[in-house]
């Protein structure tokens, strides 16, 4: 990262109280982030998405978010009250989630529901929401943005109601964008659409991204930098151009699981941990 930090994390830790004792999602997670693409990497419970949520101050009501530093810009992201995170929340950082099923409300069309979040932020006609409601609509290449705007959630495919979303959190005009397996249900060909819409309004908009994703290839050919992520630890930080290059045991170990169809078809390599790699 090059310039002054959009965002700068210092020894992030996320816990919650459960019925055996605490659990450590996050431990002492630190990067800056600066108007560009970051992919965070990882298997399942490696903290990625706790990360990402704990950026937005959205954790269960059983967790605990401590750092040293949690600096947006010119604002710190610790100690904010519901007040001070309405301020951050869509309008400065938004989040894109995995399902658009699951994301959007399946009784409110999509039109109302993204006139909504613009309206939320900024005290503007209904007649100048919608207008840009369709705007927005087209500029995550929704081909006929009066007709979507009417339609259910249930009426739009995957890839529509997860471009539906981008819309959604863009609207607002943020500085950062959280994506959180933004792509995974989707199929390769959707998949690569949406990556270049991200794309475009990303380097468009000077706006920073983090995406967070279980596929090494994807995020390598997408994003600048990578975070490897494990146990709630960042394991290396790799240019993603270089991600094939990379050193610690851990990601190889990643990097050698994914099969390749130039390959031989020998049983594919199994991951061998090492409990050092909890303690760093």
């Amino acid at each position: 990262m090059t310039g002054t930090p959009l965002l700068d994390i210092a020894n992030l830790c996320v816990s919650f109280r459960t019925s055996h004792g605490p659990v450590e999602a996050v431990r002492g997670v630190s990067f800056a982030l600066g108007r560009e693409r970051l992919g965070i990497v990882g298997e399942s419970g490696s903290g990625k998405s706790q990360t990402g949520r704990a950026i937005l101050g959205l954790i269960a009501g059983n967790g605990t978010i401590r750092a040293d530093r949690m600096q947006f810009g010119d604002r710190s992201l610790l100690g904010l009250d519901e007040r001070g995170w309405r301020d951050i929340r869509g309008k400065r950082i938004s989040m894109v989630l995995q399902d658009p099923v699951f994301s959007l409300n399946p009784v409110m069309t999509v039109g109302r529901q993204v006139v909504e979040a613009y309206t939320a932020h900024y005290p503007v006609s209904r007649r100048e929401a919608r207008r840009k409601t369709l705007e927005m609509l087209a500029a995550v290449k929704i081909r006929d943005p009066e007709s979507v705007f009417d339609r259910y959630p249930h009426e739009v495919s995957g890839g529509m109601g997860q471009r539906i979303m981008i819309a959604m959190m863009l609207i607002p005009g943020p500085d950062l964008i959280i994506a959180d397996e933004p792509t995974s249900a989707l199929d390769v060909t959707v998949q690569l659409q949406v990556l270049a819409i991200l794309d475009d309004l990303v380097r468009e908009r000077g706006m920073g991204l983090i995406f967070i994703s279980h596929d090494l290839s994807l995020v390598s050919s997408f994003c600048d930098r990578v975070l490897v992520m494990y146990k709630g630890r960042i394991m290396e930080e790799v240019k993603a151009s270089e991600l094939h290059q990379a050193r610690h045991p851990y990601t190889r170990g990643l990097l050698e699981c994914l099969p390749r169809l130039d390959g031989d078809r020998a049983p594919l390599h199994m991951l061998t941990r090492d409990p050092a790699w909890e303690t760093g």
